[in-house]
């Protein structure tokens, strides 16, 4: 569980990151969810873009998406994504 502190640290890190993957008129599909597995455990914060077309809301996304990964929702802001899980092995966080 994040508190007020690391949530703040990891809104400012994410705030110039690219959008790693997106989810589309399709929702959240297998693909997508296991790209942001992949991504989520190869870079411990990402952000996710949900396209216009897509019919579910933001915040369901990321609640289904962030529980699939075992991660956690960092932030929800318009269709903006932030996840993080923290690195398994901790030689590899910075």
């Amino acid at each position: 569980m994040l508190n007020s502190k690391d949530r703040a640290r990891l809104m400012k890190a994410s705030h110039d990151a690219p959008v790693v993957c997106q989810v589309g008129k399709a929702g959240v599909t297998p693909s997508v969810t296991e790209s942001v597995i992949e991504a989520v455990e190869a870079r411990e914060l990402i952000k996710i873009g949900v396209l216009d077309s897509c019919e579910e809301s933001a915040r369901e996304i990321a609640e289904v998406l962030a529980g699939r990964a075992r991660a956690e929702v960092v932030r929800v802001i318009g269709r903006k994504i932030v996840l993080y899980k923290e690195y398994k092995d901790k030689r590899r966080s910075k």
